[in-house]
């Protein structure tokens, strides 16, 4: 492991001599990779890494459930599927290791097919090739991956079957000349083709976090004592009831543009990195924050007849209502024609998504999608109906920062909300005089 601050390697060795230090400029390191409970890619530099990237080399402020969704991202436990081999390289070398042996023994003038050592090794290369296809099995449904990593592993199993089927079919009969070894070699050749081609829930499975948010906090506040510095890292949003002294002349004026979010979280993640400079509009979210600014933000609101106002919201039973209750609260645009454009996240989004999304499951939000209102009930597919009854959930801290501000700076200027940079058709989906839009595609 890299030491931060001077470059030098460290192996194992040289850490534990040095009581966790660097050998070349004594810097303790944060990490031990070896230790019982740490992920085995946790080093300092990957951790310094993941810092970098989230904010953007520093200039970005970021939340810890973003740095939370990203070092899961990063961290996930995932098969080498990187080379078109990598899964099935123990296979050939188990082949070769039993050919090698028996060859060896036919050349000593021993029968290898009833040498101890011939029997044992094929038992042992069965049993392991029957673990390794259950083991990719298991990778198809495992919530510790995604979509892309459970079509791999499906995939994978395919190969697998018909290289056993093929080159252990073969090797059975002409180089062992044994009709079981042949039966054997069938079967299971047959048994990972078809777990391969069989029907599985590879696009609606939840996706389980392997790391907690107390994990989290222990690693940074390790990360902060060992190095000494502080990663952009927001602190909870606070609601501060007293009313702000904001200038006359500043509240004369109005915004082009309002953005509604559905947790104070999200829209003090924006208000940090400036959105509201750079994109002259207010930030407000459902909750009110910032609450000491609340009430004239909104009286500047309501002078432009001509206000834009954008939705953003996490794929959950409340954050879809949140554009239907802007247009019913007397507290925000009642009985009023301001057109509202819902910037997502919706089910509709993530079912028609391009790129994977961290999709998990909850029984609260499951019990939550069937009291839905009968007005975003009727807006809603019966595949979106279905899919948030069943719990699932998408929380728009699962896309980085860098890549949340992009999508919400092209929905605002241009209408387009698909991370593939591929255009996107608005459907219109309110029957009153206010307006509602939605995307087809937020990724």
């Amino acid at each position: 492991m890299k030491c931060i601050n001077c470059g030098t390697d460290n192996n194992l060795q040289d850490r534990t001599a040095n009581q966790g230090r660097c050998k070349s400029c004594n810097h303790p390191f944060a990490f031990e990779p070896t230790a019982v409970g740490t992920p085995s890619k946790m080093t300092d530099p990957f951790f310094a890494k993941v810092l970098a990237d989230i904010s953007v080399n520093d200039s970005l402020f970021f939340n810890e459930k973003q740095l939370l969704y990203l070092l899961n991202n990063r961290l996930k436990l995932k098969f080498d599927y990187d080379s078109t081999f990598g899964c099935l390289y123990p296979l050939f070398g188990i082949i070769t290791l039993v050919v090698s042996i028996s060859l060896l023994l036919n050349i000593v003038g021993l029968d290898f097919r009833s040498n101890i050592f011939y029997i044992a090794t094929i038992i042992v290369t069965i049993i392991y090739h029957v673990l390794w296809i259950l083991a990719l099995y298991d990778g198809t449904q495992s919530s510790k991956l995604n979509k892309k990593e459970r079509k791999q592993s499906a995939h994978n199993l395919k190969k697998l079957g018909f290289i056993i089927l093929i080159i252990g079919g073969l090797l059975s009969l002409f180089a062992f000349k044994s009709f079981p070894l042949f039966v054997i070699a069938v079967c299971l050749g047959m048994l990972s083709i078809y777990l391969g081609y069989r029907p599985i829930n590879q696009t609606e499975l939840p996706e389980e976090l392997i790391i907690t948010p107390s994990q989290l906090q222990t690693w940074l506040n390790r990360w902060q004592e060992i190095n000494g510095t502080n990663p952009k890292i927001l602190p909870p949003p606070i609601q501060t009831l007293a009313p702000a002294n904001i200038n006359p002349d500043v509240t004369a004026y109005s915004f082009d543009r309002l953005i509604v979010c559905d947790r104070a979280d999200i829209a003090q993640f924006l208000i940090a990195n400036n959105f509201h400079f750079e994109h002259n509009c207010a930030i407000l979210s459902i909750d009110r924050y910032p609450q000491n600014i609340f009430a004239t933000t909104m009286q500047m609101l309501r002078r432009n007849p001509d206000l834009k106002i954008y939705t953003l919201h996490d794929c959950t039973p409340s954050g879809i209502t949140l554009p239907h209750q802007l247009t019913t609260d007397p507290d925000w645009f009642a009985n009023t024609n301001l057109p509202i454009t819902d910037i997502g996240i919706t089910p509709r989004q993530v079912l028609s998504k391009k790129r994977g999304m961290v999709i998990q499951s909850s029984s609260h939000y499951a019990a939550a999608a069937k009291t839905l209102p009968l007005e975003v009930q009727q807006n809603l597919l019966p595949e979106e109906k279905q899919w948030l009854e069943a719990g699932n959930y998408v929380e728009l801290e699962s896309l980085n920062p860098r890549q949340l501000i992009q999508i919400l700076q092209r929905g605002i200027t241009s209408n387009t909300f698909n991370i593939d940079s591929e255009d996107s058709n608005l459907m219109l989906i309110g029957d009153t005089g206010s307006f509602m839009y939605t995307s087809d595609s937020f990724g």
